[in-house]
């Protein structure tokens, strides 16, 4: 998606999604996670009156819909409070979770808030595979029982499955599963290295024959369920030479407020260095999309050096994604490694050369994490 740029002295287009991550608490473990190592604590956390007047202040700058994620936003206690105040916003809820801890009782009080639609995780088709990955025993049976409550309820279902090696052979078996289950969307998403996931890269790099056949896999779905399941294939861009845009662009068109209360331009932002972003609990929300320094700090062209400044694709992909740049150079103002025509492109030829076994995984939990981050 290409999303027009403001002039100098020009507001910037309107966002229209809101990421808000409710909580860092999280009963699964999965080694994918993107969210940044030092998690979140408890007590930092926005109360629901706080989140609802972040709801309704996005609303007033143009927002229509919220993730409600992660971590698990289940572990509130007043998480109908907080999609109560979205629905009197006017923004479309979509609860982000991994299924854990989710009844009947439950999905009814959300669904009498004003709950609108349901996107749940599952990290592997086979049970034993799932409650590896994510860490806890039984969270396979909890997803089931989460998937058939929310097709009871009449609300849209969707499964987001995070992709990876020790899960990308089982993608038929995935699909089928989210078909068995009812439901209305499949997102295949290519590990997203931030955070945890950036930690177990190693671990959970695939490799380029497995990529291969999960696509042939995805097209073959594609034209058997054609009309009936919309399948979403993430693309991985550590493989295909081409960067992915950042969010539809840095600042563009979605905002990430954390669950302190840091709000970010995307998802990942936290880990660039000197961005001091803003906090929602300083600021007022449209004066941090229009006036952050931080949310100012790579929308647009300028700030572009080496080959984006001149690339013909710098409006479609906006230099690829900072974060990554940082995180694979050690400087957000380079072209993204993963474009072919990075000068740092051999990067991602050495990090999809695997020269011995994957390393296990470090579960994402408090104080796991090992010091200095790869």
């Amino acid at each position: 998606m290409t999303v027009p740029h403001p002039a100098p002295g020009e507001a910037p287009p309107r966002p229209w999604a809101l990421l808000a991550e409710l909580t860092h608490a999280c009963p699964l473990h999965c080694p994918y996670c993107s969210n940044p190592l030092e998690l979140a604590r408890r007590s930092s956390e926005l109360t629901a009156a706080e989140w609802a007047d972040v709801l309704r202040q996005a609303a007033a700058l143009g927002v229509v819909h919220t993730h409600l994620s992660g971590g698990e936003p289940l572990l509130r206690a007043d998480l109908e409070q907080i999609v109560a105040a979205a629905e009197s916003a006017g923004v479309y809820t979509q609860l982000v979770t991994s299924g854990t801890g989710l009844d009947e009782a439950r999905l009814d009080a959300l669904r009498a808030a004003g709950l609108r639609s349901v996107q749940l995780s599952v990290q592997h088709a086979e049970a034993t595979a799932n409650d590896r990955i994510a860490g806890r025993v039984s969270s396979f049976a909890a997803k089931e029982r989460a998937a058939a409550l929310v097709r009871a309820a009449g609300l849209p279902l969707g499964l987001n499955v995070v992709l990876h090696r020790d899960n990308l052979d089982a993608i038929g078996a995935l699909v089928d599963l989210g078909v068995s289950w009812g439901v209305d969307r499949i997102e295949l998403a290519n590990t997203q290295f931030y955070g945890w996931g950036l930690l177990n890269r190693a671990a959970l790099l695939p490799t380029r024959e497995q990529l291969a056949r999960a696509r042939e896999t995805v097209e073959r779905c594609r034209e058997r369920l054609a009309g009936e399941v919309e399948l979403v294939w993430v693309v991985p861009d550590y493989f295909d030479g081409v960067a992915k845009p950042c969010m539809g662009g840095w600042g563009a068109v979605s905002l990430t407020v954390t669950p302190d209360g840091t709000a970010l331009p995307c998802p990942a932002a936290a880990s660039l260095p000197n961005l001091d972003p803003p906090n929602v609990r300083d600021r007022p929300l449209d004066w941090i999309w229009d006036h952050s320094p931080a949310f100012a700090r790579y929308r647009g062209t300028d700030w572009m050096t080496g080959p984006c400044s001149t690339c013909p694709r710098r409006e479609e992909d906006h230099g690829g994604c900072r974060c990554q740049s940082y995180a694979l150079t050690g400087d957000p103002t380079r072209t993204d490694p993963a474009c072919a025509l990075s000068p740092d492109h051999h990067i991602i030829h050495t990090l999809t050369t695997p020269t011995a076994p994957p390393p296990r995984y470090v579960p994402r939990r408090p104080g796991a994490a090992p010091r200095p981050v790869p």
